[in-house]
């Protein structure tokens, strides 16, 4: 459990030491995104050791169609995720598709993992999404909305996450549990 905390501080401080340290960050320059960088990748392979070596139980039993919302859901993280919110007509509008996203991603691994190193892991990140998103809305108040694009760019980014999400949910079964049950 400690790798996977050290893990989830890492990432905190990867992605917040630009706002909470911004002298030290402007005095690096560029090495300033390296460091970002190798704090982060050190952090996911942290999460990673850590939440697979920690041993876990179910708090709840859930229901297995939550499996299928679960991986809806991924679809439409994954879409967020893309430029398809800032490329299309439906979110052009939305101001943090990308962290939104991957606060829908979060969630859904709560959901179908319902015990206590998920939720730490998921919870801090969902927690760390929302931060961010209010950080970055009080460091730049002023924000002007993406011109509305086409609908038809819309359909070919959620395509992809569909393909996107298949993709990934395969890879993720060859390495850990199937998404798809199988």
């Amino acid at each position: 459990m400690t790798l996977l905390i050290l893990g989830i501080a890492l990432w905190y401080a990867g992605h917040m030491w630009k706002r909470a340290l911004p002298d030290r960050h402007a005095a690096m320059g560029d090495k300033a995104k390296g460091v970002s960088a190798m704090l982060l990748l050190a952090s996911v392979v942290l999460m990673v050791i850590g939440y697979r070596a920690t041993e876990s139980f179910d708090l709840v039993t859930y229901p297995p169609f939550l499996r299928h919302l679960n991986n809806l859901a991924i679809v439409f993280a994954i879409y967020f995720m893309s430029p398809g919110p800032s490329k299309g007509a439906l979110f052009h509008k939305m101001r943090h598709p990308m962290l939104t996203g991957f606060i829908v991603w979060a969630i859904a691994h709560i959901v179908v993992n319902p015990d206590p190193t998920s939720l730490i892991l998921f919870g801090a990140l969902t927690v760390w999404a929302v931060a961010e998103i209010i950080v970055i809305n009080r460091a730049e108040p002023n924000w002007t909305p993406h011109p509305k694009g086409a609908l038809a760019k819309d359909g070919m980014f959620l395509a992809a996450s569909i393909v996107l999400t298949l993709v990934i949910g395969f890879i993720h079964g060859l390495i850990g549990p199937s998404p798809f049950g199988m």
